[in-house]
């Protein structure tokens, strides 16, 4: 089964049936997802909004591991995340989006893993490449069918490291250079310890990131949540199109 977690600009499906409100109980908390279908055809998979209805819950505050827990338990095997991020790499222009191989996690005080010493012994998972490349390069599959459709057509860099940072603050124009300088791409704050968790319950993952902006410092212009909702709303056509591509290749 597959699994679409949505994120900024994704709380909601469109252009998908939804079949059924799903809420599972966890150890760490109930998770509500929705069974959803694509178009008239048999390919089901399974929807979670990563910040709840309506977009409730901040970065920090999302109990990710309820969240993965819960789609363990239905059986869920394979991830796409969609992700928005902010531009660092001078090739990913907001509008455009990025399929990256690997991350750095900024983030603290979060509840990290499964195997805490509590429910689960303490173990220690390979992390070295965070992404599973199968499903990365489905996805990449994907973008090349949607961008053969010249009016969906977007660029799409096919790598890149992914940024994780608390939030819910934006970052400053120095913390945007220290992540260049550590060989960042693009910066967002959802990527983990999502991406870990999944790991550790041998959940095929990756992410789809839609630029927004540019990151702090790296444009003359503010950064205003008008024109982050602007892109937001212009690139998740395009994203849209690469989920029901996804689904259908699953």
């Amino acid at each position: 089964m597959l699994a679409i977690i949505g994120g900024t600009g994704l709380s909601e499906l469109q252009g998908f049936e939804q079949l059924e409100k799903i809420a599972l109980k966890t150890p760490y908390a109930r998770s509500k997802v929705r069974l959803a279908r694509v178009g008239s055809g048999d390919k089901e998979f399974i929807f979670l909004p990563r910040h709840g209805a309506g977009h409730k819950l901040p970065p920090h505050e999302i109990n990710y591991r309820a969240n993965i827990a819960a789609l363990s338990d239905l059986g869920v095997s394979e991830i796409v995340a969609v992700n928005a991020v902010g531009a660092i790499h001078g090739d990913l222009l907001p509008g455009t989006v990025a399929v990256p191989n690997q991350l750095i996690d900024y983030s603290y005080s979060r509840d990290v893993s499964f195997y805490d010493g509590k429910l689960k012994k303490v173990h220690h998972i390979d992390f070295s490449n965070p992404y599973s490349e199968p499903i990365r390069q489905r996805i990449l599959r994907a973008t090349e069918a949607v961008n053969s459709d010249s009016k969906t057509a977007c660029e799409v860099m096919a790598g890149g490291t992914y940024a994780c940072t608390q939030g819910p603050r934006l970052e400053t124009a120095a913390e945007i250079r220290r992540l260049a300088q550590d060989g960042c791409d693009m910066v967002g704050m959802t990527g983990m310890p999502e991406a870990s968790l999944a790991r550790e319950l041998e959940i095929e993952y990756a992410s789809l990131a839609l630029s927004v902006n540019w990151a702090a410092g790296l444009s003359e212009d503010p950064i205003t949540l008008d024109d982050i909702h602007a892109v937001l709303e212009s690139g998740m056509e395009f994203v849209s199109a690469v989920i029901t591509e996804v689904v259908q290749q699953s």
